[in-house]
């Protein structure tokens, strides 16, 4: 409706409540894998040229990143992902990079024999005085079907979950250099150094 009348829309497609809105939101990925979508986006107040950059080298997603155990890149535009699950488990998978267009884009899928199938982008976008627009858009296939996302939610492990927390741990890191905890993880660290 709003767009009918000239004005443009820019929520996010995966909060859309049209029926096109998922194949809008996943038209630019080359290799859409999955059938949940998450999207989310946060303001930073940093130039995108330097957030493309620390994103681009993915072993640094593990500093923000809460269920990444690790990343390590195979090459320039493969990595290997091994990321907590429910229950104590991790899932792996290898990644490729399928779109990249420094500071603006970088978007990927997973290979072949992946635990948990997933394909995304990372979009970067120039907000002027704010800093840059930083929107993550996921689609991915969970682990026993919806039971699996159950599950996974309920453990805090939920894509949806995680993107939201992730990209406020990212923006705090690239604002302050520093990921701010709970007094509560404080104590818990000083009760381990006794």
């Amino acid at each position: 409706m709003a767009e009918t009348m000239g004005i443009r829309d820019d929520a996010p497609l995966t909060a859309s409540k049209r029926s096109t809105a998922v194949d809008e939101a996943t038209a630019g990925m080359i290799e859409p894998k999955g059938d949940a979508i998450v999207g989310r986006a946060v303001t930073i107040n940093r130039p995108a040229g330097e957030l493309y950059a620390y994103w681009r080298d993915f072993t640094n997603l593990a500093t923000f990143m809460d269920n990444v155990v690790e990343i390590s890149a195979t090459d320039d535009n493969r990595s290997h992902w091994v990321v907590k699950a429910p229950g104590g488990r991790t899932v792996e998978w290898n990644a490729v990079v399928t779109e990249d267009q420094p500071n603006e884009t970088i978007a990927w899928t997973s290979e072949e024999g992946a635990d948990v199938p997933n394909s995304g982008r990372i979009e970067f976008r120039d907000a002027g005085d704010r800093g840059t627009v930083v929107t993550a858009t996921i689609v991915y296939d969970p682990p026993a079907g919806a039971l699996g996302k159950l599950i996974a939610k309920m453990f805090q492990r939920e894509p949806a979950i995680q993107a939201r927390r992730d990209l406020r741990r990212f923006k705090q890191l690239m604002e302050t250099g520093e990921i701010a905890t709970s007094a509560k993880n404080c104590a818990e660290f000083e009760e381990m150094g006794r």
